[in-house]
């Protein structure tokens, strides 16, 4: 696949697998058939409406992660659904709440984090969606504890 062929009606397979750690590192980044297939419908079910709603430029800072790349990204969870091809990190400058709003009350996913930022406004937002199960509707919120470890709590607890 080519860089700049389609995954989705707006995300690109170059997006999608693009990433500052694996070029800084020299990891591979490259998904096999089935990573490939959870991409697009991620990238079909999440990327996409959001981006419709935004009626505009959207961003993947992370979506696909080999597993080699994961273990390099500090901070990842070792069962990451980046690695499956399932998760999106999605930004939009100063729009971040609203995404997370509209994931939350008009899609379906698996996954939904407000990552870091403050109790206003996420530094961006992480969702999934998978197709093999039911989605888990699990909402959450990323934070740094005192001593800097990355904590994981129910989105109406805020630490």
């Amino acid at each position: 696949m080519k860089l700049t062929d389609h995954i989705s009606k707006y995300c690109t397979y170059g997006e999608a697998i693009h990433s500052q750690s694996a070029e800084r590192l020299n990891i591979p980044n490259i998904p096999d058939n089935d990573q490939l297939e959870a991409m697009k419908y991620a990238a079909t079910e999440i990327f996409d409406p959001v981006r419709e709603f935004l009626n505009g430029p959207l961003f993947a800072s992370s979506f696909f992660r080999s597993p080699q790349l994961n273990l390099a990204v500090a901070g990842s969870s070792k069962t990451s659904q980046h690695m499956r091809g399932e998760a999106i990190d999605m930004y939009k400058a100063g729009r971040h709440r609203e995404i997370f709003d509209f994931i939350r009350a008009h899609l379906e996913w698996d996954q939904l984090i407000w990552e870091y930022g403050d109790k206003d406004e996420p530094a961006w937002v992480h969702c999934s969606k998978v197709s093999y199960r039911e989605n888990r509707h699990a909402i959450l919120r990323c934070y740094h504890d005192t001593e800097g470890n990355v904590r994981y709590v129910p989105f109406d607890l805020y630490p």
